[in-house]
This record gives structure tokens, sequence and C-alpha cells, in this order.
């Protein structure tokens, strides 16, 4: 019998947050969900990061226990046998997965539910807390195939941001039921309902005999305005929102209405986009703040205005456990021991039209002569933009390829001035960036909330620091044994 209801008990204080590419990955989720907190998966590009680590690492105990777990061992063989047969060594390539269409199907596909599960299912190994998976609602893609991996696996929330997903609750209930989902594809230029605009997904092929249980859909909003939304124009339960406020790393939202720059060219926020928290609270669903939440004073205030708790990203991108790749983190740590990062919120960096942070860490995309030298390219997609051909097809394009390319394709020529892969970018910075034919790495990109500098906080007298240390940091009368011994929520 299947469990489509919500999870029982009360809500986690602290959510780890879902930072992609792999900087959440499935070690710091573990961690700080044995610690009774809600440890969450990053599922951006799952894909090409699983068979990237499998051309790198191959297969050991943890990970081919979750393997003998996938319901669909044909699946596994055929990744395995076509990524983790081999190591690949030095600078040779990766073998990448195709970017994503709309009509992708076989491997491509296969890849993306295999991925998720694994992920998920490495991370709620050894404990019985709480794991979640984050992921873009502007990564259309890839979407309904990730949430079937991770349903798979027994994710215990899912959390979505970078847009406004109504229709994600209901999917979440039709695929814990084993049933077929069509997702909107948005596509430039076409009739908004254009029937032929939706991704059609079958989770029959990976279905077991095991009952699946729906997730809690936490929505990511960036205003009171954008929950009351979700809440109301769903098609399915809303179980919580997180607040993000334009302080935190990664993606943001732009500012309601028109708007200015100051010096740096940074956005400046007004009026309308100050969050009122009792209108949240009358929503009657919890919510957790993000967003420059760097101390106990911060979850104390948070507190306050009726939030059930906080999200935090930048303190844990840090930590030992993180998916940072090792170098670039002891290089960030060092420059902030010594100084100062400093973070830049760019409106031209993400293809996506949202705000991006990027901190400004030598050798990375931030150094204008790193990003001068580096070749334009996309082949990993994710952040692609599907459009409407001249002859009726869907296309793909990305401000961030070729600029004669992009412009072939309809697309801006303004667009491209500044616009940066973060898809090969993020990659790398997490360790796993292509080499290229010239035996060049991609450089990395680094992206952080505005309090960065804040993690100073956490080196007094060491050179690194845990996640136990950040939950340590954070807690407000908040026992942090492991879940195992204790209570698993506030």
């Amino acid at each position: 019998m299947t469990d489509t209801g919500p999870l029982d008990g009360t809500v986690p204080w602290l959510i780890q947050g879902g930072m992609g590419i792999a900087i959440s990955g499935w070690p710091l989720a573990r961690a700080v969900s044995s610690m009774g907190q809600l440890g969450v998966v990053s599922g951006t590009a799952i894909d090409n990061v699983f068979v990237r680590r499998l051309q790198d690492h191959g297969i050991d105990g943890e990970l081919q226990t979750a393997l003998d777990c996938f319901p669909a061992q044909g699946v596994v063989a055929d990744i395995v046998n076509k990524f983790g047969a081999v190591r690949r060594t030095g600078s040779t390539p990766y073998r990448s997965l195709p970017a994503l269409t709309h009509g992708s199907k076989g491997r491509s596909i296969d890849a993306i539910v295999l991925a998720s599960f694994i992920e998920v299912k490495l991370a709620k190994m050894g404990h019985d807390g709480l794991v979640g998976i984050n992921l873009l609602t502007k990564v259309q893609l890839p979407t309904a195939a990730s949430l079937c991996g991770a349903i798979l696996a027994g994710v215990d929330y899912v959390l979505m941001g970078a847009g406004v997903p109504t229709h994600i609750p209901g999917a979440l209930e039709r695929l814990a039921l084993g049933e077929p989902v069509d997702l909107p594809l948005s596509v430039t230029g076409a009739a908004n309902d254009d029937p032929a605009l939706s991704l059609h997904f079958d989770p029959t092929p990976y279905l077991g005999t095991q009952a699946l249980r729906r997730p809690n859909f936490v929505g990511i909003v960036s205003s009171h305005v954008l929950a009351t939304a979700l809440a109301k124009r769903s098609n399915g339960p809303v179980d919580g929102f997180v607040v993000e406020r334009p302080s935190a790393g990664g993606h943001n939202a732009p500012p309601r209405g028109a708007f200015g720059v100051d010096d740096e060219g940074n956005p400046q926020y007004g009026a309308r986009d100050v969050v009122d928290y009792d209108v949240l609270s009358n929503l009657g669903l919890p919510f957790w703040i993000g967003g420059g939440v760097t101390s106990s004073e911060h979850v104390r205030d948070a507190f306050d205005l009726g939030a059930s708790g906080v999200q935090v990203g930048t303190l844990f991108a840090y930590c030992d456990e993180s998916g940072m790749d090792p170098d670039l983190r002891r290089r960030v740590l060092d420059e902030v021991k010594a100084g100062s990062v400093t973070v830049k919120t760019s409106l031209r960096a993400s293809s996506t039209g949202y705000p991006f942070k990027v901190a400004s860490v030598e050798d990375t995309i931030s150094d204008p002569d790193v990003y001068d030298h580096r070749e334009r390219k996309c082949d990993l997609g994710y952040l692609r933009e599907a459009y409407l051909k001249p002859n009726g097809s869907t296309g793909y394009r990305c401000a961030a390829e070729p600029v004669d390319a992009f412009i072939r394709k309809g697309g801006a020529l303004e667009a491209t001035d500044g616009s940066t892969c973060l898809c090969n970018g993020l990659m790398a910075t997490c360790g796993l960036g292509q080499y290229r034919s010239d035996g060049r790495r991609e450089p990395p990109i680094v992206t952080s909330g505005d309090y960065l500098n804040d993690i100073r906080e956490l080196l007094v007298d060491r050179e690194s620091y845990s996640a136990r240390d950040v939950i340590a940091h954070l807690s407000v009368d908040v026992d942090v044994t492991p879940a195992s011994d204790a209570s698993k929520t506030r």
C-alpha cells in the first residue's frame, strides 16, 4: 500500500541549504541529519555529478550497498558499465551525459533517476534523521526524474525555488502513487496554453515492490506575496516555506518592480521587497528564514518573527563535510582569515536572468583575466533556455555559449556580456571540472551569501571547522545530540 500522506511530527529548527552543484552532497547532508536537523542534498546536475564521481573513484562498499537497493538493476548495470568500468586519470576529459532536451529518453533519464536515488540513499545511511533534496524550478528538464529517484530512496523533504513551482506538490503525490506525471515546459516565443509544451515522465520502469511515501514540499520564496500565491495556486498541498532574503548566496529573486543598482552594480531592494512575517504566519504553515543567518542571535530573531527556524547555507559551504573542492575551500578560508572576501550580486552572470552572488576569489571566474581566457562553451546545458524556432520546433540556447551561436538562435548580443557558464563553473567548484582538449581545466566560480566573512567566527584558533561546529555555533538552547540517540526536531 502506498502512503501519500505528509510526514508526522514536528519540524526541524535548522535546514542546511541545498547548495549546488554538489556543495551540499551526501556527506554534508548525512552529517547534518545525524545531528537531528534537516540535511539537504543538491539535485542540480546530479546525473553528471554521479557519472563523473564513478570515473574518478569507482565503487566503494557504501556506494555498492546503495546501488544494490535500486529497484531497477538493469539501469545500474548499464550506467556502471558505461561510466564506472575504467578510472579516469590525469587530464583525461570526463565522459559526460548529453545535454538534456524535451526528447531525452533511455540512458539520459535513467541516469537522473539513479543518481538522485543514490545521493539521497547515501545521505540517509547510518542514522534515522531527515533528509531533503533541493531542486531549481528554472532547471525544468530533469525535474520529474530527479523527484522519482529521491522518492524511491525515501526522501523526507523536497525544497524548490528559483521560480514558483505550483505544479510540483501534485506531481509528488502522483509519483508517490507510481503514476505518470506531466510537467510544464516553458518555451520562449510559444503560447502558454500549447498542450505540446509538457514533459511526460513515467516512473513505472523504476518501481519496485516497496510502498512509497509522499515527501513534504517546501517552497523557497522571496516574499510573503509569493508564499501566498504558492499556497493558493498549487495543485497539491504545500507543507511550508523557506523565505530567502537577498543576502542569501546563489540565485536571488530580483527586486520587485523597477530598481536601481549601487556603485558596485548590486541591485537595490526597496520597500516592496520587505517580507511581512505576519502574513506568512497567517498562512498556517511552518516557515524558515534564510539569508544572512550566521549566529545564534540570528536564529533567535527568526523565532521571534514566528519562524519555525532558519535555513543556513554559507556557513556549511566551507565546513569539512562540504562538497567544495578542498584546495579551493582552503584558499577561501585563508583569504577570510587574512582579511575579507568581497561578494557581489551579478545581474549578468546567470543565464536564468536571476541575480547571482559571486565571491571574488583569485583564479576563479570572478577574476576578469580568468573570465576572458576561458573558452565559451555550453556542453552541460542545464540552464539553457528553450525557445520556439522559426520552423515551429523547439530549440535551446544559452547566453554563456559562443556569442555567434547564441545570436544565430535569436539571442540578444547584450545578454552575452558578462554571462558565465554556471554549469561548468560550479562543476569545477566541487572538484569535477571538465578537462579541455588543450589540457586546461574549467575554472571554478564561487557563490556565497553576503556575510561570507562571518565564517571567521568559526575559525578562531583553528584552520577548519565541521558541520557539528556550525550547528553548535547557531544553537539556541537546542540539543545537537545525534538523531539516533535523541529527538530529531526542535
